[in-house]
């Protein structure tokens, strides 16, 4: 990964959103955004907070948390590690 996030930012990969429910297909427009991601990349945090997410870690996140950016045909979100809500373990 070419992306280093600064200070407390983490990269997160989003999962894909639901194609279909019950045998119907949802179209593109009507599809949820997803709520949880993969963490590609973190930054080293602050001198106030350490960082305490890793690469790997898949986390929960607010529904308007984070700074949509796309990289190599991939969109990513970077936000910063106090708008990450929890750790899935």
């Amino acid at each position: 990964m070419n992306i280093k996030p600064l200070a407390d930012r983490v990269l997160i990969l989003p999962a894909p959103a639901e194609e279909k429910v019950g045998g119907i297909i949802i179209p593109d427009t009507a599809k949820e955004k997803p709520l949880r991601g993969k963490v590609v990349a973190a930054g080293n945090g602050t001198k106030d907070e350490e960082m305490i997410l890793k690469e790997g870690d898949t986390v929960l996140y607010g529904k308007y948390a984070g700074t949509e950016l796309e990289y190599e045909g991939t969109k990513y979100l970077m936000m910063r590690q106090s708008d990450v809500l929890a750790v899935i373990e």
